[in-house]
This record gives structure tokens, C-alpha cells and sequence, in this order.
């Protein structure tokens, strides 16, 4: 048997032209050297995504096949592992704004990702919608404008994710409700006798096969930190991505994944069992359905890691911290604020001063 390749990836791309740090541009296909303005295009990948087989990645020596290592940071506050590239400016833990230390870094390896989803949006316009966003909370401190500006403290992440491919056959038995109409007579409250329709279900035992391709099942794979990012941010469209290539990474911090594989697909399997459960219900038909044993089989599964955008703003306030989210290819904003107790006392002041103020002219 021949050994697991290692391969190590090449984040940082040097300018030829003046040897400072390329930087992917969002929404393009290029790295540009902010010096001297020198831009090279991304050689792009012409043959489809891969996906890998499953089984022979969760055995222990297949783990390591296909695998890189990488240069890992761990924030000891929050515990995020992120990879920051070695000429990145601002050395702050993305999710919680700590400062990492560069020597503390560890080399790891991690199954190399197989697609990226590039960012779109560049960090400009993600503060241009943190600033529309934040200027609409009108119960939010004053000083949380500045805060949620500041460039430092905005950062593009790829955030880790899994995806997983099945066939999927299944078993189930329930029964199939199909509603009809009976008319009563009642009394109504006069004791004058009526009829009324009343609606019930005929319940029918039935049974069947369901089978189909199951695809791209995405499962988070950052235990800490991609469950905090809200559910109306964390929508990508899929069909966006490409085969991974690290120049889509040049200039952005990438969090390492801390959910294993096998955990990862643990929890793919009880997706897929829920997709199984609304195909039955489906193939059950009628106006209500209950499916009271369901048996499923996964064959040729497939999967692959995948890296996904957002721009993530965290700071601190009176010791707590807050997070902001946008979708680096869609746009899409939300995140935790602070409210202004000041601001919701005068209001409420202000509130009971006018309902006196009503109240005495009412006399």
C-alpha cells in the first residue's frame, strides 16, 4: 500500500515585481500586490470538483490521504484555530478580537480542501453594510458606530465545512390520511337546531420503496465558532464554487476545522434521514401521512471540505463581547448588539410623560 500523500500548500503569494503579498480580489480571478498595483490571474481548474469516497477517508491511515499541512493559530480566549498568513497585518483572533502571537503557531495537517467558494464582496463593502446596518439600530450606544467600522477589527474568514454525497434507499411503512366531510346537527346557543359540515381523516395503511441522490448535505465543521454565525448569513449558493485553489485564500484568515469527519457525517446521516422522511411522506401522498418505521441505506457515499465566506466584526463593550456577520458572497448581514440604556430609559420616560400629558387634557 503506498503512503498517504502530504502535500504543504502555498498561502502566501509573492509579488514578482516587488516581492511584497499578493491578495486574492474579491469577485475577480485575480491576486493583486497593493504596492505596486502588479495583478496575476488565478489559474483555474478546468476539470470538475472532486469528491472523495468516504469509507477509505474515515479509516485511520485514509484520513491522512489527500491531506496538507498548514500553519495553525489557536486563540486561547475563545478557541478558534484560524491560519493566518505570514505577512498579515492585524494578528487578532477574528472571532473575538485577542491578540495571537506568531510563535505560538503550530503546523498541523487537515484533508485539503476540495472547492472554495471565493469571496464577492471586498472589505469595503462589507463596512458599507455594517454602516447602513448600524445606523438603523436606534437603541444601540453611540459609540458602537465607531467599533463596528474600524477596518482592524473586520475580517474575511473561510469558514470549514463539509459536504456529503449519497444514494439513498429506503423502507417504510405509516399510513396515508385522506380527509372527507360529514354533516351534524347541534343546537346553537337559542336551541334552534342546525347542521354543520365537519371535516375527518380515513386513515390507509400503507408501505413502500423510496431511493435518490442525496447532494452536497452541508454540515458545519467548526465546533466552535461556524454554529455561531446566524442561520439567515450561513446560505451560499453551492453553485458558486470552485475547485480549491489557495489564491482564492491570499489575504484572508481560513479556520481550520474542529469537527472530525466521522462526526461530521454522523450528523449528515441524520439529515439525510430527515430528506428520506419528507420523500416517504411524499411518495405516501394524500392529505396527512404518517410514517411509523423507516429503514435507510447509503451507498457509494461521497464527500469533500469546502471553504466558505464571511466577514466577521468582533469587539468588546463593557466586558461582553459582540459578533457580526456578513455573507461574503451574498451580502446578507446579522449579529448580536448591545442596546443603550440611556436611550431605552428616555424613551420610556418620555413615554409616560405623554400618556400623562394625554390623560389631563382628557379631562
Amino acid at each position: 500500500m503506498t503512503e498517504p500523500s502530504i502535500q504543504k500548500s502555498e498561502l502566501k503569494k509573492a509579488c514578482k515585481n516587488c516581492g511584497a503579498e499578493l491578495k486574492y480580489k474579491p469577485g475577480t480571478t485575480t491576486i493583486t500586490c497593493e504596492y505596486c498595483g502588479n495583478q496575476e490571474q488565478i489559474a483555474l481548474e478546468t476539470d470538475p470538483i472532486k469528491e472523495l469516497p468516504l469509507r477509505q477517508f474515515l479509516q485511520e491511515k485514509g484520513a491522512q490521504a489527500n491531506s496538507e499541512e498548514i500553519s495553525i493559530l489557536h486563540c486561547k480566549n475563545c478557541g478558534a484555530n484560524q491560519h493566518v498568513e505570514e505577512n498579515y497585518k492585524s494578528l487578532h483572533c477574528v472571532y473575538c478580537g485577542t491578540p495571537l502571537i506568531r510563535e505560538d503557531a503550530k503546523t498541523e495537517q487537515w484533508i485539503l480542501p476540495g472547492a472554495v467558494l471565493p469571496f464577492q464582496l471586498t472589505q469595503q463593502e462589507a463596512i458599507l453594510r455594517f454602516k447602513k446596518w448600524v445606523n438603523g439600530l436606534w437603541w444601540g450606544p453611540n459609540d458602537l458606530k465607531k467599533a463596528t467600522l474600524d477596518p482592524q477589527f473586520t475580517k474575511g474568514l473561510y469558514l470549514p465545512y463539509w459536504t456529503f454525497d449519497a444514494q439513498l434507499y429506503g423502507q417504510y411503512s405509516g399510513a396515508r390520511g385522506d380527509y372527507y366531510y360529514e354533516t351534524q346537527s347541534y343546537k346553537d346557543s337559542k336551541g334552534r337546531r342546525r347542521t354543520r359540515r365537519v371535516r375527518k381523516t380515513r386513515w390507509i395503511p400503507i408501505s413502500g420503496n423510496i431511493s435518490g441522490f442525496v447532494d452536497d448535505t452541508l454540515i458545519n465543521a467548526s465546533k466552535q465558532h461556524t454554529g455561531k454565525v446566524p442561520r439567515g448569513v450561513a446560505l451560499w449558493n453551492l453553485k458558486k464554487l470552485q475547485p480549491f485553489e489557495s489564491s482564492f485564500l491570499a489575504g484572508f484568515v481560513t479556520e481550520k476545522y474542529t469537527i472530525p469527519l466521522k462526526d461530521g457525517h454522523l450528523e449528515s446521516q441524520e439529515e439525510m434521514r430527515r430528506i428520506a422522511d419528507t420523500w416517504a411522506r411524499r411518495d405516501i401522498g394524500g392529505d396527512e401521512q404518517r410514517v411509523n418505521t423507516l429503514n435507510i441505506n447509503l451507498e457509494e457515499e461521497t464527500f469533500k471540505h469546502i471553504l466558505l465566506p464571511v466577514y466577521i466584526s468582533a469587539y468588546r463593550y463593557k466586558g461582553k463581547e459582540y459578533s457580526f456577520f456578513v455573507n461574503g458572497e451574498n451580502g446578507s448581514i446579522s449579529g448580536k448588539r448591545p442596546y443603550s440604556f440611556w436611550k431605552i430609559f428616555f424613551a420610556v420616560l418620555a413615554g409616560i410623560l405623554l400618556f400623562g400629558l394625554v390623560y389631563l387634557f382628557s379631562k
